[in-house]
């Protein structure tokens, strides 16, 4: 045998972002193992440059941590079936307050591939239109500015720590800097 095959998968719990299932897999020497996996639907995030080279971030409260977190406006897709860069446009908008005119994808990445097959599409946000921020009922955040440069170097000194953040800021920095 040279292939792994799950023999069985089993739902364990259903949450609101996720679905937590336990599968039954014969690996390739024919041993038996169960291993976790976390469905996601899937999710999008956005580079946001100003007209001043400034990017908005999001500063949040993240359960799992315990603590703020400096980030990128991101978010769940509504359904499995929501294109990824209209769901960019959607959550720049409700977290920030700000439209723009397109997106471009940037960099799609699975966030923790060992146990979870979220996949977040990073684009990066063309024509920027300030607005009013449209939170969701459990938001709550502040929109706060930074130069490149400088997130770059609260990446490198461990002070943003979010891997969508890391991987959309290191990303554009090689890029467009």
């Amino acid at each position: 045998m040279d292939e792994y095959k799950r023999l069985n998968r089993e739902l364990i719990a259903r949450g609101a972002i996720i679905d937590y299932y336990q599968d039954t897999m014969q690996i390739p020497n024919g041993n038996v193992a169960k291993w976790d996996l976390i469905d996601h639907k899937g999710a999008a995030a956005v580079v946001a440059v100003r007209e001043d080279g400034k990017l908005l971030m999001v500063r949040q409260y993240r359960n799992a941590l315990e603590r703020e977190t400096l980030e990128i406006p991101a978010g769940g897709l509504n359904g499995r079936d929501e294109p990824t860069d209209r769901a960019a446009m959607r959550e720049l908008e409700e977290e920030t307050g700000y439209s723009c005119d397109r997106v471009e994808l940037l960099i799609s990445i699975y966030t923790t591939v060992a146990f979870c097959n979220e996949k977040i599409d990073i684009y990066v946000a063309h024509g920027l239109k300030p607005g009013k921020q449209h939170l969701d009922d459990d938001e709550y955040l502040n929109v706060e500015a930074y130069d490149l440069k400088e997130l770059v170097q609260m990446v490198l000194d461990r002070k943003i720590q979010d891997s969508k953040t890391i991987c959309a800021i290191m990303t554009y920095a090689a890029k467009f800097a």
